[in-house]
């Protein structure tokens, strides 16, 4: 696992940005729907959606395919420099792990650098998705608070100051350090794992890079669907309904049971795979074009 171990974090910045752009424009539609069943009212008689099938045909028949792009704004302008982040801090903490560049790192240490970079974007995740969820959710609840992303940013620290923005913080974390960890040392593990004896992890070919990158997404979302769910409901519920984040958790438990950690599961695990395969591709292809055009860097 060496090879890959020696390039600048300043060029995984970079290269994680085309990732994310990639990743976003492949998997959000999914996103959207996903969102959307965790939040949905339940009563015995009324279910809005009957799953992601439903969600998907009763959202493009009522707002087109652009409803499905609803909440775009956000990410867009936060994933692209998320990913970029995500990156640099996996860059980052392997460079800070690694004493000599002839050995590679160890699968803690590549675990660890991962985790690193789930703290590095949850600066910039947490308050992108607080307003995302709130955007994607204000369609299917009657009327539009918000006219977009900045005006949404704009009435909530207006409101309730600085907090508010950041409501979910800990449940960000708590998604997305160990998920990411995971994430890295899958995708890291695969190719080494899918690279021909005797040859470079470099040269490996594009439907592999899709594999790898796609698995990883998959395992990613396994462990951090839970809390992302809980994150939804706690940064799209009304003021005061929960007390903190057991109260979340009890509550859904006791009114939906356990299976509700896991809404949306169907649209996580289908956007997943293309959505991360089109992000590690993205990462790869714009690190070796760097890497021509920059070898320096």
């Amino acid at each position: 696992m060496g090879e890959s171990s020696v390039v600048s974090p300043l060029k995984n910045f970079l290269a994680g940005g085309v990732g994310g752009a990639c990743l976003l424009l492949a998997g959000h539609p999914l996103d959207t729907i996903k969102v959307r069943l965790q939040t949905q009212p339940i009563s015995a008689h009324n279910v809005l959606y009957t799953g992601t099938y439903d969600c998907f045909r009763k959202t493009v028949s009522k707002e087109g395919l652009l409803g499905l792009y609803r909440g775009l704004g956000a990410p867009l302008a936060g994933v692209a420099p998320m990913m970029a982040i995500s990156f640099f801090g996996f860059g980052l903490g392997k460079q800070l792990q690694q004493e000599d560049a002839s050995k590679p790192l160890t699968r803690t240490q590549i675990f660890l650098s991962g985790c690193l970079a789930g703290v590095f974007t949850t600066v910039i995740v947490a308050p992108g998705e607080r307003i995302k969820c709130l955007l994607q959710v204000q369609s299917t609840r009657g009327g539009s608070m918000y006219s977009g992303p900045v005006d949404c940013a704009v009435q909530l620290y207006k409101n309730q100051g600085l907090r508010s923005v950041y409501k979910g913080t800990v449940l960000t974390l708590i998604r997305d350090v160990p998920s990411s960890g995971l994430y890295f040392l899958t995708y890291e593990s695969l190719k080494v794992l899918l690279t021909p004896e005797g040859q470079s992890v470099s040269q490996l070919s594009t439907p592999k890079i899709l594999l790898a990158g796609g698995m990883a997404g998959i395992l990613n979302w396994t462990i951090a669907l839970p809390p992302d769910v809980l994150k939804s409901n706690f940064q799209t519920a009304a003021d005061g309904r929960y007390r903190n984040l057991l109260d979340v958790l009890t509550t859904l438990l006791r009114e939906e049971g356990a299976t509700a950690l896991y809404k949306g599961f169907n649209a996580v695990f289908l956007r997943a795979f293309p959505a991360n395969a089109a992000c590690f591709l993205g990462f790869e292809v714009a690190l070796k074009g760097l890497n021509a055009l920059v070898p320096d860097w």
